[in-house]
């Protein structure tokens, strides 16, 4: 992983609790596989374990070869799609994610959106500014806010989309889902609602996105699909921004018709002449939903689970199954 991983990531707390069940060196930290370094390659020729985290280099055939025991990788992070290859897979290496740790803060940053968005908490607080001195009128100004018996379309069933489901339960929200690979079933016992993705747009005053960034989500929600969402609903992105036309998603917004709670753009970071910066009806944050600050510590955690379930011979609680890759994050 990268020093600025390590360093944020792993606490006094998580490395001693690494040393109680492992041979580790808390003190080597490998940032690249091709460095010739003798202690460092002397160590990844041992290794049966890797401990992986942002800024990890790609698990290559090459990189590999220098690890002839490895035996499992455990990322202190979401996807591994960026760095964990096919040679790991065909080798039979078993990888674990603290992708479920990471969803936490995400979905609790969404159920903070969805109710926010629904009480219509920026602009009241835009007009409460506006007026400043002076009362607002919120029965006039605000005849349709609140979240009684309003409808939350969720798109993607994924460990974040289905955390929130979670949340939403103690709320008197209709909750939708889509999902392409969710059946009738499942959605039932998970107490939401699933239906196609057109009659979620249409239908929901909240649009949330947890889907992964593939070739077939990519602008998912284009300038079609943004105009049948009704006037005034609020589109929230914690998931990836290439799932969204920004150029077409900026006019509805620039417009006034829609609401937005953007955590990720496309593209990542906005040109600063963009005008979402600066529209009161849309809520910018700088990829703040995933783990930051202390939440971090939080993934350092269920990677040194992992690995104490490792040691003591039981298998990976959050195992990662190649088979699922081609459409999850």
């Amino acid at each position: 992983m990268s020093r600025e991983t390590r360093d944020a990531v792993f606490g006094s707390d998580a490395l001693t609790r690494l040393a109680r069940v492992a041979d580790v060196d808390t003190g080597l930290l490998v940032t690249d596989f091709g460095d010739r370094d003798p202690v460092q390659r002397g160590r990844l020729y041992e290794a049966d374990v890797l401990l992986t985290g942002w800024g990890c280099p790609p698990l290559d055939a090459a990189a590999l070869g220098r690890m002839p025991r490895l035996r499992a990788v455990v990322h202190a992070a979401g996807s591994v799609k960026h760095h964990v290859t096919d040679a790991c897979w065909e080798r039979g290496i078993e990888v674990s994610t603290a992708a479920a740790a990471n969803a936490l803060p995400v979905a609790e940053y969404t159920l903070a959106a969805i109710l926010f968005a629904n009480k219509r908490v920026l602009e009241g607080a835009h007009a409460y500014r506006e007026r400043r001195g002076g009362r607002v009128n919120l029965i006039g100004g605000f005849p349709s806010v609140g979240n009684y018996r309003r409808t939350v379309g969720l798109v993607g069933a994924s460990r974040i989309g289905r955390r929130v489901m979670e949340l939403l339960r103690p709320f008197d929200l209709t909750v939708l889902v889509h999902d392409p690979y969710l059946d009738a079933a499942e959605a039932h016992a998970l107490g939401v609602r699933l239906v196609d993705l057109d009659e979620l747009v249409r239908r929901s005053d909240v649009v949330s996105l947890h889907a992964p960034a593939l070739p077939a989500t990519r602008r998912l929600f284009d300038a079609a699909r943004l105009a049948r969402m009704p006037d005034g609903a609020t589109l929230i992105n914690t998931a990836r921004g290439a799932l969204v036309d920004t150029a077409a998603l900026t006019e509805e917004l620039t417009a006034g018709r829609l609401h937005a709670v953007l955590d990720h753009t496309d593209p990542e970071v906005l040109p600063a002449d963009s005008p979402l910066y600066d529209l009161p009806n849309v809520l910018l944050t700088p990829h703040l939903a995933g783990s930051i600050g202390g939440e971090l510590h939080r993934l350092a955690d269920a990677a040194a689970e992992e690995i104490e379930r490792y040691a003591q011979g039981l298998p990976f609680r959050h195992r990662v199954d190649p088979r699922t890759l081609d459409h999850s994050a």
